[in-house]
């Protein structure tokens, strides 16, 4: 609901879209009625002749009381209404609010969840969580990349735009980056649901799909993921994953130039020694780097 259509509303200003739009709103029911009421309110008959007649006389109050005028007071209704819409709305979108938490370049950073679960998000990732109902529904949504390490209870959902994982008590890897979707269980049993089909992950098997294709992955060689570790791992990866990695761990900005992007990358580069990095990467890959001010260049070894 945008947020000048309660105003526009209480002054019949909404046009016939605005308002079907804003009747589809959680809160309307709630502002209707509110209106409603103070609608079916009248204020108490008053006799402004003989008031003014009073005044005159001199016989409204025999001592110095001051006398204050009263606004209309189905016009206070009004005010009334609009206040109580306002808390009222004030109420739901409070208790509507996520918990936020983001990291930058070349930043982790571990979270708490209110069940005990603990998740690492790794750089350039953002998750959010609803706090107020979390007993509830434990649904995280993730923007990037995190190891999560869920303590045991309700079904545990991690959503994304590339799909989304469910467990009630495991240990995983998710990734999901622009055309990237990478997810991997370290203990227990996951299910991964992507394009609307089903996936069931034990332990030690990973789900990788880039650009939208599932590829074939071979089971990790290690109990975390080796970003964990310090190190960035890759196996038969598109070159441009790889460089787009390096410039999220070292907040380096990388430029190409007649590289093959999406040539396949097997390895492993340092993610705190960013020279030992860039070589780690060039080498495998037969092309060049060299830095020009804040920024790496990679180009072909036959590059003039």
């Amino acid at each position: 609901m945008q947020e000048n259509y309660l105003a526009k509303w209480l002054n019949n200003e909404l046009t016939e879209a605005e308002l079907a739009e804003f009747k589809k709103s959680e809160a309307y029911a709630s502002y209707q009625r509110i209106l409603e009421a103070a609608n079916t309110l009248e204020a108490p008959d008053f006799d402004m002749e003989e008031a003014l007649l009073a005044v005159k006389n001199k016989r409204i109050f025999k001592d110095n009381t001051k006398v204050v005028q009263l606004a209309p007071f189905r016009m206070f209704l009004r005010v009334a209404a609009v206040v109580a819409v306002l808390l009222a709305g004030a109420y739901l979108y409070l208790n509507s609010l996520n918990e936020s938490i983001t990291t930058q370049y070349a930043e982790n950073k571990q979270v708490v969840l209110p069940d005990n679960s603990e998740i690492v998000l790794n750089a350039d990732s953002e998750i959010s969580y609803s706090k107020k109902k979390w007993d509830k529904q434990r649904n995280v949504n993730l923007e990037g990349e995190a190891y999560f390490k869920v303590a045991k209870g309700k079904r545990f959902t991690v959503i994304t735009e590339g799909g989304s994982v469910a467990v009630l008590g495991t240990q995983f890897n998710v990734e999901n980056r622009r055309g990237f979707f990478e997810v991997t269980c370290y203990e227990g049993l996951v299910s991964v649901t992507f394009n609307g089909a089903e996936t069931k992950l034990p332990a030690g098997t990973s789900f990788i799909a880039i650009n939208g294709k599932m590829i074939n992955s071979d089971a990790p060689e290690t109990n975390l993921p080796s970003w964990m570790n310090q190190e960035s791992s890759f196996k038969s990866i598109p070159l441009k994953y790889v460089i787009a990695e390096f410039e999220r761990q070292h907040n380096i900005m990388v430029e190409t130039q007649n590289v093959d992007t999406d040539q396949l990358f097997t390895g492993t580069f340092s993610n705190t020694d960013a020279h030992l990095a860039l070589q780690s990467i060039s080498i495998p890959s037969q092309i060049k780097f060299k830095f020009e001010g804040n920024k790496v260049l990679f180009y072909a070894e036959n590059t003039p």
